[in-house]
């Protein structure tokens, strides 16, 4: 008896472990890859998939985004500024066969890809393209990387470049750029103010020249604003024409 109860849990053994090679499930975003004798047999899943035991052996492949974030990468651009730029990536596999037959490790091609991408699309970039134009230069990135990744089966939906680090030197240079900028826009503010006063100026000198009694008015207007203050000494201007009027007088008055 004990040797017989010792062979019956040496075939459940063997049957469970047979069982486990047989049957495998598969989640709703997971594909399995299958090689029967080494040979690529297809795709299959989700759900339960049997297997030949020792015959058939199954990749598992993630169909889920992947997101990688790229290390910071060394880059010169194309005006000689040494800059430190990393970005992130989001890519999937499409085709499972093809990224495990295509290649030996897709994840770490699609990483040695965008790395390499990444330093040399920005090293043909100015500074100021880089730091102005990041909607271009991330769909160029994206365009490019996923036209090298498409025969692996994987496909590069985003590519976005996240941080761009300046040596000090070009930061303190970039501030006082941007301090003369704001200088010379009040600069123009202010000569732009002072050219349309001019203006009404010289627009109110030409009513005044056509009504004289305007001048008048202002005249008094004005003495009633000095008035207003209380001020001790009260300048009292006297108009040019009633000056020029008094010497006619006089002439007229001499002859």
């Amino acid at each position: 008896m004990p040797q017989a109860s010792f062979g019956i849990i040496i075939i459940v053994f063997f049957g469970l472990v047979i069982l486990f090679n047989l049957v495998k499930v598969l989640k709703e975003y997971e594909r399995g890859v299958i090689f029967r004798l080494g040979r690529l047999i297809g795709t299959k899943g989700p759900g339960l998939i049997i297997l030949i035991p020792g015959i058939d052996k199954m990749v598992r492949v993630d169909l889920r985004v992947i997101t990688y974030d790229v290390p910071p990468q060394d880059v010169i651009t194309k005006d000689n500024v040494s800059v430190k730029v990393n970005a992130v990536l989001y890519f999937q596999v499409t085709n499972a066969n093809n990224a495990i037959v295509s290649v030996a490790n897709f994840f770490e091609a699609t990483s040695q890809i965008a790395q390499t991408t990444l330093r040399s699309v920005l090293g043909q970039q100015e500074l100021d393209e880089l730091l102005a134009n990041r909607d271009k230069i991330n769909a160029e990135l994206q365009h490019i990387i996923d036209e090298q990744t498409e025969p692996w089966g994987v496909k590069v939906s985003v590519v976005e470049v996240k941080n761009v680090d300046l040596p000090i030197e070009m930061q303190r240079a970039m501030a006082k750029q941007a301090e003369a900028e704001r200088e010379r826009r009040a600069k123009v503010i202010h000569a732009e103010g002072e050219f349309q006063a001019s203006q009404k100026l010289a627009d109110a000198a030409q009513v005044i020249a056509t009504a004289p009694n305007a001048m008048q008015l202002r005249f008094l207007q004005t003495l009633t604003e000095v008035a207003a203050e209380k001020n001790s000494t009260l300048i009292f201007p006297v108009p040019v024409d009633l000056l020029s009027t008094v010497t006619k007088y006089l002439e007229k008055k001499t002859e």
